[in-house]
C-alpha cells in the first residue's frame, strides 16, 4: 500500500508548482490583481470536459448554499473554488500531493475565496474529519489511482451525514487495457480502473443507495473531438501543472476514449442511515 501511495505521490509531485503558476498567471496581470475562478479553468479543472463536467456534477448532486462540501482529490482546487463561487457553499479540498495543496491555497488567495474554501494534505483512505461532517462529497477522476476501493468508499461514507450525497465522475474500464501514459498514471503500476458495474458494486455495500447514473462517454468523445479540431489549448493550461509531457498524457486519454478502452461515468449516491 505504501509503495502504491508513493507512486501516486511521485506522479503528482509537481516540484516548484506554485512558482510556475505565479509566472504563468502574469498573463492575467500583476500578482496583486484578483482573479475570477473561471479565468483559471484551463489549468485547474484536472478532469475530462473540465469546468462543464464540474458544473453538471454539482447540479446532479443538488449542491446548495447552506451545504458543507468535501472535494476528495482536489488537485489545485479548481472545482472547490468554482462550487463556492457559483453555489455559495463551503468547500474543503484534500489531496495526497503537498505541492498541489500549496498551489490550491495560493490560487484561492488570488481569487479571494479563503473564507469559503480551504485545503488539506491527506489521503482519501484516511480523511482527517469527524463522522457525519459533510453534506456532499465529490470524487472526480480520483478513484482510478486507488486500489482499495472498499476502504475508500467506507471512508467517504463515514464523513457524510445520513442522507448526504456522494457524487462521482470517474474514468471506468471498458474493453481492453488502456494505452499509457495517461493523465492519472504514467504506467499501469498506479492505475486501478474498474468497470462501471464493478464501481457500483464496490460503492453500494459501503452504505450507499444510487440515485443518479449516467454514461458520459459520448459527451467526453465529443469534447475530445472539439479539442483536436481547435488546435493547441489556451495558455496557461494544465501543462503548467503536470509538466511538458501533459500533451502526450492527454492525447492517450483521448485515444483510449475513442478506441472504447475506457469510458466516463457520472453518478450520485445517497448515504444510508448507519442503522439501515
Amino acid at each position: 500500500m505504501t509503495d502504491v501511495l508513493d507512486g501516486v505521490r511521485d506522479h503528482y509531485r509537481a516540484t516548484g508548482l506554485t512558482e510556475r503558476l505565479k509566472t504563468a498567471l502574469m498573463a492575467f496581470g500583476p500578482e496583486k490583481q484578483r482573479l475570477m475562478p473561471q479565468q483559471l479553468a484551463a489549468l485547474d479543472q484536472f478532469h475530462t470536459r473540465g469546468l462543464a463536467a464540474t458544473a453538471e456534477l454539482a447540479r446532479l448532486a443538488g449542491i446548495a448554499a447552506d451545504m458543507s462540501v468535501l472535494d476528495v482529490g482536489s488537485g489545485v482546487g479548481g472545482p472547490a473554488r468554482f462550487l463556492a463561487a457559483t453555489h455559495g457553499c463551503r468547500v474543503t479540498g484534500v489531496d495526497l500531493s503537498e505541492p498541489f495543496v500549496d498551489a490550491a491555497r495560493y490560487l484561492t488567495e488570488r481569487t479571494g475565496q479563503g473564507e469559503r474554501v480551504s485545503f488539506e494534505t491527506a489521503s482519501a483512505l484516511d480523511l482527517p474529519f469527524d463522522d457525519g461532517h459533510f453534506d456532499v462529497v465529490l470524487l472526480q477522476h480520483v478513484a482510478m489511482n486507488i486500489s482499495d476501493r472498499a476502504r475508500l468508499y467506507r471512508e467517504i461514507r463515514r464523513v457524510l451525514k445520513a442522507g448526504g450525497r456522494f457524487a462521482i465522475y470517474d474514468v471506468v474500464l471498458n474493453d481492453g487495457e488502456p494505452h499509457y501514459p495517461v493523465p492519472w498514471a504514467r504506467t499501469p503500476a498506479t492505475s486501478f480502473l474498474l468497470t462501471a458495474a464493478a464501481t457500483r458494486e464496490a460503492i453500494e455495500p459501503a452504505g450507499f443507495r444510487n440515485v443518479a447514473w449516467r454514461d458520459d462517454t459520448e459527451a467526453a468523445k465529443g469534447w475530445i473531438a472539439e479539442l483536436r479540431a481547435s488546435g493547441p489549448p489556451p495558455s496557461p493550461n494544465l501543462g503548467v501543472v503536470m509538466g511538458p509531457d501533459f500533451a502526450q498524457l492527454a492525447a492517450n486519454l483521448g485515444r483510449n476514449l475513442m478506441e472504447g478502452r475506457v469510458g466516463i461515468l457520472s453518478a450520485v449516491f445517497e448515504a444510508a442511515s448507519v442503522n439501515t
